[in-house]
């Protein structure tokens, strides 16, 4: 049984209406090499100020026009960029291999193993430091030093928060939830995500288990504490089994 939410809440704060977004996505498709030009951006501006759905609120400034172009244009390269970026990335299906020594795994490239088509991964945000599922790998890179990243879009997220992220240190298999008679797999050490609910967020945030105190389980499942230290600033917590997702290798534990 996995409880893990599939998605994360969307906090996008815009000064635009959806209305505006919208029309601003489909300019950018239909015309990506003009919609930063001055002229462009004022005369979109002024639409948005004078229509109906912008009463009452602040008068819509070409420059912020501009910067939400420039913004898109960022994450998203022009089409010959891309399909250079595709010719130089190796394809990660012919050897897919989990890496257990550092947690993480390689990127499939298109469908060629049945196998491969059925994974789920995961990412971590440079945002907040957490991990969310991921939704659609975009578009691929290799920086300066020869590290591929990825330009991924998360599970419940639309085009605005799609990031770039590293695919060796924070791209892997997804996590999965025990069942509660699988608590006795978690070992002192294991590298596991803790689930956190706040008033705004949900989010998992990787930590180490450096404690477990078993207890009987009863009808309510299992009753098992697990000391844990996050990663990000080492403060520590004692949960139950339902908060945390562990490894894939974990399950093959016996």
């Amino acid at each position: 049984m996995d409880l893990r939410p599939r998605k994360r809440q969307i906090q996008t704060i815009s000064g635009f209406t959806q209305a505006e977004v919208e029309k601003m996505e489909n300019l950018l498709i239909e015309s990506r090499e003009q919609v930063c030009d001055s002229e462009v951006c004022k005369k979109l501006a002024k639409t948005f100020t004078r229509s109906k759905g912008r009463a009452g609120k602040p008068i819509a400034k070409w420059t912020e026009v501009q910067a939400w172009f420039q913004n898109r244009l960022v994450c998203y390269p022009s089409k010959d960029n891309s399909a250079e970026a595709n010719q130089k990335l190796p394809d990660y299906t012919e050897g897919y291999t989990l890496n257990k020594a550092n947690e993480s795994s390689h990127i499939p490239k298109g469908q060629k193993d049945p196998a491969l088509s059925d994974l789920e991964f995961e990412a971590r945000s440079s945002k907040d430091g957490a991990w969310y599922d991921i939704d659609t790998f975009i578009a691929h890179r290799f920086l300066n030093s020869e590290e591929p990243e990825a330009l991924v879009r998360f599970v419940g997220f639309g085009l605005g928060e799609d990031e770039w992220v590293n695919v060796r240190k924070a791209v892997r298999e997804r996590s999965v939830a025990l069942e509660n008679s699988e608590c006795n797999k978690v070992q002192v050490g294991d590298i596991i995500l803790c689930f956190q609910e706040g008033k705004d967020e949900e989010k998992y945030l990787e930590a180490q288990v450096i404690e477990i105190q078993k207890k009987l389980h009863d009808i309510r499942g299992c009753r098992c504490l697990f000391v844990i230290r996050y990663t990000g600033d080492d403060t520590e917590e004692t949960i139950r089994l339902r908060r945390m997702c562990v490894r894939p290798s974990i399950l093959g534990r016996p």
